[in-house]
């Protein structure tokens, strides 16, 4: 099982609520998938294509394909087990909403609690 060092503290969120959830979700309806998940599944290749894509931006779409050996919502379960400050918004069929700020300055503001 590949497993990343943690980031620093400051990274860990608390968990989002309904609202933030919602807000993410409404920023992320145009976005395309960036990652795809294969017949590989969840491996470090994979990891590190997705917090590469997190260098260069906040919330991101990730897609698990009909090869992959685990479904979306088990892939999305590791995602945010393997990469630390990652959060799952949502997982809508095959695609997995993922959300982790920047840790200086956060370019998406949530809404407050």
């Amino acid at each position: 099982m590949d497993h990343f060092p943690a980031l620093p503290y400051t990274w860990a969120m608390t968990p989002l609520t309904p609202k933030q959830r919602a807000h993410l979700r409404s920023l992320a309806n145009h976005l395309k998938p960036v990652v795809r998940i294969g017949s590989g599944g969840i491996n470090h290749a994979t990891l590190q294509s997705i917090r590469e894509a997190f260098n260069t931006r906040e919330l991101l779409k990730v897609r698990v394909l009909e090869s992959a050996p685990a479904a979306a919502r088990a892939s999305a379960g590791r995602i945010e087990r393997d990469l630390t400050g990652v959060q799952v918004v949502q997982t809508l069929g095959h695609v997995i909403t993922l959300y982790r700020p920047f840790p200086e300055e956060p370019e998406i503001r949530l809404p407050e609690r």
